[in-house]
């Protein structure tokens, strides 16, 4: 049994949910909470950051960064770091597991050491993802990087002295943000050129932010193709809340407004920089009725739904919830700009379609955008391909939720990687679930 009680590896059987009430207080951001543990890492002294995600991810960040001589102590749900500082140890071998983020923060920072080689155990998942445009970043900055054609194993050895490079986003700003980490504590710093259509402003918001927390000074233009990083400074430890979880929340979201009755979700910032805090008002714009008061939204759900077309592209993590409430809503919906789908734990563009096929849906796809024909009944009583990853479990659970006869999901266990608490989390607003083992790994 794994720490949340259910097998380490598990289908679910989703019941049909005649209604969905009560309060759920958002888990502690994914995002924030990978970042805040890097840059605490990053810092000489002991920083707190309190409220972290109990995630894979989470969890892959805390043992890279032990293994690479952080401190590192769980105090409630609280993490504490004695950081390394500017000296992470040499000739590591990281296992990021299946956190793709994770990963490619390390792989920046890793041109601060010798001989840091990443490898991975899901070599069908991150394996295949590419890194191809940050190894060339850290390679034109002068650091020796070795990849089986941009992809896992990676090596990566220093020193560089910084300057101007240019790396592409037109994949992922988790490149960009790689450098951003790397940058302060260069002699030079660095003065990234961020080339290609930018993908995702918010997270290169969210890691302005972060070294902003932790006193490190950076500009950045207005598109933030421009970001100056001066060099010789230090992180400074300290104190940090994680904020609520915005991509994961969307899913509980989705699910509260296609079925009757009211929930309440607590701990989500207003302002916060989350580009996934869009789908609130995706939601709304869908007929959604949902009222914030500070950090709760409240959720009265059941009301009929209508299809939208929308760019994606700032909210991309919760593309597949949203998913989930379009394929409930009368008309049709699009989102466009969303290339970057394909990039993900699975293709969340081709892998979506086969799916909402498979359950009766009419889906079309092109190669950037993704448009579902919402249905009034969902037959249900089929199983249904995880493809291994959280978001597309979240998609198929919300469909199962309003189904008309229950739907297995399989390697359902792969929630872990981002909220570990959701199939709980909807269990205490009155939805049934199945634990069978999982059939396959």
């Amino acid at each position: 049994m794994s720490a949340d009680g259910l097998p380490e590896t598990f289908d679910v059987i989703v019941h049909p949910a005649a209604a969905l009430r009560g309060e759920v207080r958002a888990q502690p951001s994914k995002n924030y909470t990978t970042r805040y543990l890097l840059a605490a890492a990053l810092a000489v002294g002991e920083s707190r950051v309190v409220g972290v995600a109990t995630s894979e991810d989470a969890g892959a960040m805390l043992r890279c960064l032990e293994a690479w001589g952080a401190g590192v102590e769980l105090e409630g749900g609280d993490a504490v770091i004695r950081g390394f500082g500017s000296r992470p140890r040499a000739g590591v071998t990281l296992n990021p597991g299946n956190a793709g983020a994770v990963a490619r923060f390390l792989m920046g920072v890793a041109a601060l050491t010798t001989g840091t080689e990443f490898v991975t155990d899901h070599a069908d998942s991150l394996g295949k993802r590419p890194q191809g445009d940050l190894l060339e970043a850290l390679s034109r900055l002068g650091a020796r990087v070795q990849s089986r054609d941009g992809t896992f194993p990676v090596s990566v050895s220093g020193p560089v002295r910084g300057g101007v490079v240019e790396v592409s986003a037109g994949r992922s700003s988790q490149y960009a943000s790689a450098l951003m980490f790397l940058g302060p504590l260069l002699p030079d710093g660095l003065e990234l050129r961020l080339t290609g259509e930018i993908k995702s402003h918010a997270p290169l918001r969210q890691t302005l932010e972060t070294l902003a927390a932790f006193g490190v000074q950076a500009s950045a233009s207005e598109d933030l193709s421009r970001i100056s990083l001066p060099g010789g400074q230090a992180f400074r430890a300290g104190r940090v809340l994680v904020p609520g979880d915005y991509p994961g929340s969307a899913a509980i979201l989705a699910a509260a407004v296609t079925r009757p009755g009211q929930v309440r979700l607590s701990n989500l910032r207003e302002h916060d920089l989350q580009g996934e805090r869009e789908a609130v008002s995706v939601l709304r714009e869908m007929g959604a009725d949902i009222e914030r008061d500070g950090d709760v939204l409240t959720v009265r759900g059941g009301q009929p739904l209508h299809g939208v077309v929308r760019d994606g592209d700032g909210f991309t993590d919760a593309v597949q919830a949203l998913t989930g409430a379009a394929a409930l809503a009368g008309g049709t919906t699009t989102w466009e700009n969303v290339y970057t789908l394909r990039l993900k734990e699975c293709d969340r563009i081709s892998d979506t379609r086969r799916e909402l096929e498979r359950l009766g849906l009419t889906v079309e796809e092109t190669q950037d955008s993704l448009t579902v024909t919402g249905t009034p009944r969902l037959a249900g009583g089929v199983t249904a391909d995880g493809h291994g990853d959280h978001r597309m479990i979240m998609l198929l659970t919300i469909l199962g939720l309003s189904a008309d006869a229950p739907i297995r999901i399989t390697g359902a266990h792969h929630i872990r990687k981002s909220y570990p608490l959701f199939f709980r989390h909807l269990e205490e607003l009155g939805a049934r679930f199945e634990y069978p083992e999982a059939t396959r790994p």
